[in-house]
């Protein structure tokens, strides 16, 4: 019986899946067993033919469609059958002891949900793309240690959520408390996963030893673009008004207001604050739909110490925000 499920989402990512699926074939000896599940979003690049063809052995799920990452990895969760499942993007290449890595931090910690990768820049593999997650009271998501030196973040931690790009993530908590919310499409669906799981009392980290290069936006095309800053905005909305409790939500007002109207004057620079609105008022409308109120996460007195926990590493994450740290 396998213990994982690598499930990696694929959409136009020809160029990428060969490095990608070669560097999983060559993991160390030793290594836990694991399945690789390709998650086709209706490419029309040929990605699936090439699959077929130079791996064989690669369980393929087609989509006729672009369906976003979160269906995307949903139908492979569904799909899988074992303790594990370790999403990985297309455009990435693993070292060796990756897999294994993650599966040991998994092991020693039984009240993780999730453990993220060290993933490191593919143009500057010295420098870190991501470190894990954090959330900050400013309402604003951010990857731990982008663009620092990758030397500064050897050291094992606890973070807010771990990056959905490079991350595994125990399947019966997944079952428990829900899968990837497909009102997302993509973008902050890893870190809604993993504020949900911290509802429920469950913790996320960062392990250094998984290593992984990472191009990235190789599906969106830009680091900034009008389609990724819409639906990013919409979903930072969206986020908070799943996951915070009405009161919780009155008391970061203040914070949140000075976070947003940061974050529209950064769009503004860059010529795209009508696009940032726009994607705000999408957010909303999100939230207040029936879907979107069908996937609040209920408050329950019995959670209110892990809602005040939170709130804790929101102040915190904010201050490290400011120190750089």
């Amino acid at each position: 019986m396998y213990e994982i499920t690598i499930i990696i989402p694929n959409y136009n990512g020809i160029r990428f899946l060969k490095d990608c699926l070669e560097a999983l074939e060559n993991q160390e000896q030793g290594a836990p067993s694991f399945r690789i599940l390709v998650v086709d979003n209706g490419s029309r690049d040929g990605s699936v033919g090439m699959l077929e063809t130079r791996f064989p052995g690669v369980e393929v799920i087609s989509l006729p469609t672009n369906t976003g990452f979160c269906h995307a990895v949903n139908v492979g969760i569904q799909a899988a059958d074992t303790p594990y499942v370790l999403l990985l993007n297309n455009d990435t290449r693993a070292e060796s002891d990756f897999v294994r890595a993650l599966y040991e931090a998994m092991e020693n910690r039984p009240e993780a949900f999730s453990v993220s990768a060290r993933m490191l820049m593919w143009d500057a593999p010295d420098l870190v793309d991501d470190a894990g997650d954090r959330y900050c009271v400013l309402g604003w998501a951010y990857g731990r240690g982008k663009g620092r030196p990758a030397a500064s973040y050897d050291r094992g931690t606890e973070v807010f959520s771990a990056c959905g790009g490079a991350a595994i993530y125990r399947k019966a908590v997944l079952e428990e408390i829900g899968l990837f919310d497909e009102n997302h499409f993509a973008y902050l669906e890893d870190l809604d996963i993993g504020y949900r799981a911290r509802i429920y009392g469950y913790r996320s980290y960062y392990e250094p030893k998984a290593r992984v290069i990472h191009y990235g936006s190789a599906s969106s095309g830009s680091r900034y673009n009008e389609w990724k800053t819409g639906l990013a905005a919409a979903n930072s909305v969206y986020v908070i008004a799943k996951n915070m409790p009405l009161l919780q939500w009155i008391w970061n007002l203040p914070f949140l207001g000075i976070g947003f109207g940061v974050k529209f004057l950064f769009f503004c620079k860059k010529g795209m604050g009508i696009q940032y609105i726009k994607g705000l008022k999408k957010g909303f409308n999100k939230a207040i739909a029936e879907s979107g109120r069908r996937k609040k996460v209920p408050f329950r007195i019995r959670n209110l110490g892990n809602y005040l926990a939170i709130q804790w590493q929101l102040y915190l994450n904010t201050i490290r925000l400011l120190k750089k740290s």
